[in-house]
This record gives C-alpha cells, sequence and structure tokens, in this order.
C-alpha cells in the first residue's frame, strides 16, 4: 500500500506511504483518491486529514512516470486534486517535513493546511525544465499573493514553516512529537460550516500595483536571470495567468505550458542531469552497505587559494580540520582567504555572524606534519608536481595513524604512482576539488588500483556531507575532466590558428550555453597551467601538435586575470575580458611567420569541433573504463566545466544530436589537416554506437 487509510473516532486519516519521499505515482494517486471517496460515503467521519510518513508530507511526482502511459492514467494528479478540493467533508493537509511539487499542489488542494516546525514547502518544478503542473501556479498565487508566489516559482527554492505561517501558506504549526495537534486542528474546522478553496479566491496583489505594471517588471526581472531557460519564462506566463484569467482558464494555461515543456529539449536534458546526479553516487562492485571509515576530524596539507577553500568545505560541515603550512605567514594568509570568504556570505545574510566565528575556530593551524597524526582523512593540496607529491606522501606514511585516509588532490598526475611510494596504497585515493573549492560542486574521486572498497565508500559519502556531488574516475591523466577538457582546448587553439579570433570562439560557445568560453576560461585559471601541461605533452606525446600562440601569450608575460593580461586585458580589480590590440596584433605577426592564411570560420564549426572533441574523448574514456557511465561524465560536465545544463551535458548532447550525425560532422573534420585529423578518428565505443542507434550507457 502507498496511501493508508485509518479511521480515528471521526476523522479519517490517509497516509502516504511511498519511500523513499512519498512519490505520488499511479499507485499513491488511486490510494488518495479512493481514501477521499472512502471518507466521504462514511456517515461517522467529520473531516478528513492527509500526512505523510517520518520526515516527509511528499516530493511530488515520481518522474519517472513522465512521458509515459502511467502519467496520463486515471487518476491523474490533477483529477485527485480536484477530488479532494471537491470534497463536502473538511480535508486538512497535515505537512510533517518535506512537501514538494506535486506534494504542495495537492496541500493547496486541500481546504486547509498545517504544518510541523520542520516543514519545508516548495515548487521546484523550474529546475528540471518544467512548471507546476498540478495547479501550483494558479493556487499558490491565491494562497499567499502574487508577488511572493512568483519568487516561490521562479526559483524552485523551499521555504520553510516559519515562513510558510507568516506568508498564509499554513494555518497553524503544530508539534511533531505527537499526532494530537494534527486531532484538535481537524476537530476545529470540522465545525465550521463552510469550507474555503483556494480557487475561489483572488489574487493579492502589491501595493499600489496593477496587473499590468506587475506583468512587465516580472517578464523582465526573470528574464535577465533566466540565463536562457525556457522554464522560468513559462513559469512567470502561467503565474500571469492567475490574474487575468478566471481558474479554470487559468488552470488550461498551466497544463498547455507543463505540456509544452515537458515534450521539450530542455527539460529532458535537465531530467537526465537529475538522475545522472543520483547515479553517479552508485559504484557497481562496491555496495550501498559497505562499512565505512568515520570521519571525525580532518586536515590539510597547503593553505593557499585551492587548500583553503578545501578546508573551508570541512568546516562548513561541522568537521574540525588542521590546516599545515611551512611558515606562520602562509597559515595567516590562508585563515584571511577564509575570514574573507565567510564574511562575504554574512553580508549576504546566508551566515551570522556567530556562524562565521565557529566555522574559523574549526580551522586548526599547523607547522609540523606530526600535529596532523590523529586525522581521519588527510589532502594534499601542494604544486602539481610529482616530486612534490611523492615527497609529502612518504612523510604522511610515515606520521598518520593506522587507518587514516591519504589523498591527493592532483588534477593530472597518476594516483598510483603517488600511492607507491607508501606502504598503505590501499589507503590513497584522489581527491579532485574544482576552483574555488569552497564553490564548485564537483568533486572527482579518483580510484586507485590498490585503493579498498571501504576508503572509496567513506569519501563518497564524505563527498555528500560536505556538500560536493562526487563522481569516480579510474587514474589516467587528467582523469575525467581535465583529460576531455585538453582536447576541447586544444581544437579552440587550432580554430585561432586556421583563422578564427579568441573573442569569437568565445562568444560561439557562449551563445551554446557554456557560462564562458576557452579563452576566457584559461585567463581565469591562469594561463601558465596550460603552459606547463603543454610542455610536458612535447616530451610525452610530440606526437601531439599543439599550435605555438599559446605559448607565446605566456612568454610574453601574460598569465590571465592574476596579471591583469592574457588573451584579453583587464582593468585592476575587474574581471571583465576586454579585447586586447596586443593580443591580435602577436596572432597577427604568428599567422604570417607560419605562413598561415586565415580563413572565415563559422560560429557551427567552433561549436561542433569543441564540443564534439569532449564527446570523443569522452567516449575514449567509457571504453577504457575511467569513468562508470556516460551520466557520469555529463556531470561532471555540468557540474565542474560550465557545460549548460539545459543541453544535458556533452554526451547527452551527442545523443540528442544522434550519434550517426556526429560520426559524419567528425570524419568532415577529419578531412582538414590543419583540425589533428588523428584525433578525428571515432573512439570505438562511439562508432559502434552511432551504427547500432543505442545510446552511451545502453546495454
Amino acid at each position: 500500500m502507498t496511501a493508508h487509510y485509518e479511521v480515528r473516532g471521526d476523522l479519517a486519516v490517509i497516509q502516504l506511504d511511498n519511500p523513499p519521499v512519498n512519490g505520488l505515482n499511479h499507485a499513491s494517486r488511486k490510494g488518495v483518491a479512493d481514501a477521499i471517496r472512502r471518507a466521504n460515503a462514511d456517515a461517522k467521519v467529520q473531516a478528513i486529514v492527509i500526512t505523510g510518513t517520518d520526515k516527509v508530507f511528499s516530493g511530488g511526482a515520481d518522474i519517472r512516470e513522465f512521458n509515459t502511459p502511467a502519467m496520463l492514467g486515471e487518476p491523474n494528479l490533477l483529477s485527485v486534486i480536484e477530488a479532494v478540493e471537491n470534497s463536502a467533508k473538511p480535508v486538512v493537509a497535515a505537512i510533517n517535513g518535506i512537501c514538494m511539487g506535486g506534494g504542495l499542489e495537492l496541500a493547496l488542494g486541500c481546504h486547509y493546511r498545517i504544518s510541523t516546525p520542520n516543514g519545508t514547502m516548495g515548487l521546484p518544478e523550474v529546475k528540471i525544465g518544467l512548471i507546476p503542473g498540478a495547479g501550483g501556479t494558479q493556487r499558490l498565487p491565491r494562497a499567499i499573493g502574487a508577488e511572493k508566489a512568483l519568487k516561490m516559482i521562479v526559483s524552485g527554492d523551499p521555504i520553510p514553516a516559519e515562513e510558510a505561517l507568516k506568508f498564509g501558506l499554513v494555518e497553524r504549526i503544530v508539534p511533531n512529537t505527537t499526532f494530537q495537534g494534527v486531532i484538535d486542528f481537524a476537530h476545529e474546522v470540522a465545525e465550521r460550516s463552510k469550507h474555503p478553496r483556494l480557487r475561489d479566491r483572488t489574487v493579492d496583489m502589491p501595493p499600489g500595483v496593477d496587473a499590468s505594471s506587475f506583468a512587465s517588471a516580472a517578464r523582465r526581472d526573470v528574464a535577465a536571470e533566466a540565463r536562457g531557460l525556457t522554464a522560468p519564462m513559462k513559469c512567470v506566463e502561467a503565474v500571469l495567468a492567475s490574474l487575468t484569467s478566471p481558474f479554470a482558464e487559468g488552470m488550461q494555461i498551466e497544463r498547455a505550458l507543463f505540456v509544452e515543456l515537458l515534450n521539450g529539449s530542455e527539460s529532458k536534458a535537465l531530467r537526465h542531469a537529475f538522475f545522472a546526479e543520483r547515479a553517479a553516487a552508485k559504484i557497481p562492485d562496491v555496495p550501498e552497505n559497505t562499512p565505512t571509515r568515520p570521519i571525525r576530524n580532518a586536515a590539510v596539507i597547503g593553505f593557499g587559494t585551492m587548500g583553503a577553500g578545501i578546508a573551508m568545505n570541512f568546516a562548513n560541515a561541522g568537521i574540525p580540520v588542521r590546516v599545515l603550512e611551512a611558515k606562520q605567514e602562509a597559515l595567516d594568509r590562508g585563515l584571511a582567504i577564509c575570514r574573507r570568504n565567510w564574511e562575504a556570505s554574512a553580508k549576504k545574510g546566508r551566515l551570522t555572524a556567530e556562524q562565521v566565528e565557529t566555522r574559523v575556530a574549526l580551522l586548526r593551524p599547523a607547522l609540523k606534519y606530526e600535529e596532523l597524526r590523529d586525522a581521519d582523512i588527510v589532502i594534499e593540496a601542494v604544486f602539481e608536481e610529482m616530486g612534490v607529491k611523492k615527497e609529502v606522501f612518504s612523510t604522511l606514511d610515515r606520521v598518520m595513524k593506522p587507518g587514516a585516509i591519504l589523498a591527493t588532490n592532483t588534477s593530472t598526475l597518476d594516483v598510483d604512482m603517488i600511492a607507491a611510494v607508501t606502504k598503505r596504497p590501499a589507503d590513497v585515493i584522489g581527491t579532485h576539488f574544482f576552483s574555488p573549492a569552497n564553490v564548485m560542486r564537483l568533486l572527482e574521486v579518483v580510484r586507485g588500483k590498490k585503493t579498498t572498497k571501504d576508503v572509496l565508500a567513506t569519501v563518497m559519502q564524505l563527498g555528500k556531507r560536505i556538500g560536493k556531488v562526487a563522481v569516480v574516475s579510474g587514474v589516467c591523466d587528467g582523469f575525467i575532466g581535465n583529460r576531455m577538457i585538453e582536447q576541447y582546448g586544444r581544437q579552440s587553439l587550432l580554430l585561432l590558428d586556421e583563422g578564427a579570433s579568441p573573442q569569437q570562439i568565445d562568444g560561439a560557445l557562449q551563445r551554446f550555453g557554456f557560462a564562458m568560453g576557452p579563452f576566457a576560461m584559461g585567463d581565469l585559471a591562469g594561463l601558465d597551467i596550460g603552459y606547463a601541461i603543454r610542455k610536458r605533452r612535447r616530451v610525452e606525446r610530440p606526437n601531439m601538435r599543439y599550435p605555438l600562440i599559446a605559448d607565446r601569450i605566456v612568454e610574453a608575460g601574460r598569465l590571465g586575470q592574476k596579471t591583469s593580461k592574457g588573451w584579453y586585458g583587464y582593468e585592476p580589480g575587474s574581471r571583465a575580458a576586454q579585447v586586447d590590440p596586443a593580443v591580435e596584433a602577436m596572432i597577427e605577426d604568428y599567422r604570417h611567420e607560419m605562413g598561415i592564411t586565415p580563413r572565415q570560420i563559422t560560429d557551427e564549426e567552433i561549436v561542433d569541433r569543441c564540443v564534439y572533441a569532449l564527446v570523443n574523448e569522452g567516449a575514449r574514456i567509457l571504453e577504457e573504463g575511467i569513468a562508470l557511465r556516460a551520466s557520469d561524465i555529463d556531470i561532471v560536465y555540468l557540474t565542474g566545466y560550465g557545460f549548460p545544463r539545459a543541453k544535458g551535458g556533452p554526451m547527452f548532447h551527442a545523443e540528442n544530436v544522434g550519434l550517426d550525425k556526429v560520426v559524419a560532422r567528425m570524419q568532415e573534420f577529419a578531412s582538414n589537416p590543419k583540425a589533428a585529423p588523428e584525433f578525428w578518428q571515432p573512439a570505438k565505443l562511439l562508432a559502434e554506437r552511432a551504427r547500432s542507434g543505442k545510446r552511451f550507457d545502453q546495454r
């Protein structure tokens, strides 16, 4: 049973019970509809209560049913809510914790709503490219007013019970230790002669604002924040319908907009990302019940910008963290970075002054390795050079207690070579954080050949605890993300060689949806990083061609934003990239010296070469077993590299284009001797999937 029915005296209680989030799938909906009919037919029943289990009222619709017959099969959510709303006996939504999406829409269809103190309510559909589709855009504005409803629906962010009470979304907060408060409220409303329906109310507007001016401001403000996404603007149109149309017409408008988005590519991509993020936590040979090691305290070696960001993650999660540096001045600088970041959050209202001090107090400076001895996990964040890393791990092997996890934050180096300098390679793992480490959600967890399952399970669990999306990678140069981005960046430089400009390449990829293009990204990260990789490549892979212009930019002292000049120029204190005539002249002189006659290159070619470079290298990574799933690669790029969420990640995007079409386009690039034709031979997996018509993860 997914909806239990029980009569308690003169009350009927319907309890949703569909773990883990009481999703409103077909069985749950039928259970509620049947229970409403049963309660109305029972003369003893005076009022009806709908509630959930444990700390969940309902997480909403089961999105696995979307675009399937089960979604439309009766009773659908619309007809269930209509049955609740039209019940002759009062229906009370007793919200006992999480109440999201369709769960809140169900509660809005009830005559009354109350909540426990831990209740959280929201309509997050916009985050998967949809609008609320079961009356949320029509009932919520009638419950709390147009302004507050629009903010909740467009942001998708939940509000706590206290805020819901202030807004009028719930009538009362009852203790969560007993059901008596719910029973008392239900008996109170049972005695009332009339029971309100939100559909019968009008929408409150902000004082002195009419519908026309509200609509203009809403469209303008949301468009500025939507970043090209469709769903936020559709949310606006649906909410505006609640102001200008009768309820029934507003519902028709909402439904039409919902179906349009449901069948669109944007929502399919965002739903793919939703499921992919959850799949990334599953490791086929590491069961969910694998024992994990306790992480009560941590240590970080290196307290520069990266080390400080990593340490902040632990402190944010309430985990004490030792931070090691060679000199006191470096420790002081690191502490200042952390305090400055937390105080900036406090100024924005995200932290209190007390919370800032609590987190600062969890950072415990150290000048000697021996002070780290008792840490349960230590993360090395020193210079990206193998000799330096090996020296650190030799010391850690000598100093750290038995059972401590030894992690390296390397972004490209061989974790197995680092582990080999220790007598405990089973305890060694890669934890590749992304900069700024206190902000970026991605954590690449690099599994060495000898890393034990309990170490891997512990670090994956820890990633979730500190607010990261953890994705497992095998050991190879660059792991998943940086191995792929190298080919993306390489194609951007080859396109520059052939005639495109940095601003054209960046502009084309930004219009595609990237947060920034490769040249702006290089300036942000520091061009000396790519310079070091290219020097290493010329030794390791002498047949891999890189245009020399990138080296000349660095050798001219242009390292990016940190020197106020890179591929672009920057005003002091500004991150705004400006086209620099000096760079244009350097590129022109370089082409002349190399005998290159620049050609016109279309934005389409720029996007296809850069994006399909990611796809082809991603397919090779899958072939080699470096990534467990194509969807893991998508999550790496969505959370760590600014790939447009509305396109679902590089592998999902390629599948939507059609893998046969991608391969055909790559064959065109292979005919261009200046485009690194050897790279454009399709990976075996990509070629096979293109022939068979299967998706990457399809077996």
